[in-house]
This record gives structure tokens, sequence and C-alpha cells, in this order.
């Protein structure tokens, strides 16, 4: 697994709210390759180069990570949990 690269994210802290995760469709970058942009309580967190990075992400966003099985937690645009090409 790649390092995520987390961008100008800072702490997410509980509003009370249930969080929502938004993984983007499949960008390209030349020099790192296929990614997802995920978003956290609409906030941008990182890419993402594989389903391990968007489990780290909910980890340092304070979920456990058995928490991307929870109905309605992720929202998959451009393709599922699969797709990374």
């Amino acid at each position: 697994m790649s390092e995520p690269h987390a961008e100008g994210a800072g702490d997410i802290t509980d509003t009370g709210h249930a969080t929502h995760v938004v993984v983007h469709p499949v960008e390209t970058d030349p020099s790192t390759g296929p990614f997802r942009r995920v978003d956290i309580l609409t906030a941008h967190v990182g890419k993402a180069y594989g389903l391990g990075d968007v489990l780290e992400f909910l980890r340092r966003a304070g979920l456990d990570e058995d928490a991307a099985d929870a109905p309605g937690l992720i929202e998959w645009q451009g393709g599922d949990a699969g797709v990374w090409e």
C-alpha cells in the first residue's frame, strides 16, 4: 500500500452528525498514477491509491476501520471499493 497523501486536512472532530465520507471517481496524476480524492464531512482529506488508504483516512478521523461497512457511511462515486483505475 502506498502512503495516503493528506492535503490540508486538520483534525476531523465529532460534530454530533453521522460521518459522511465521499470517495470521488478515479483521477490520474502522471507522477503518481491513478487515485481517488477523499472527503470527510465535506473536507478534502487527501488522495487514496487503494482501499487501505481510505481506511487510513477513516482511522485518522477517529473512526474504526470496521465502520467502513456501516450503511451510508461511504459514498463511492464512479465505482465501488474495487475500482482504482
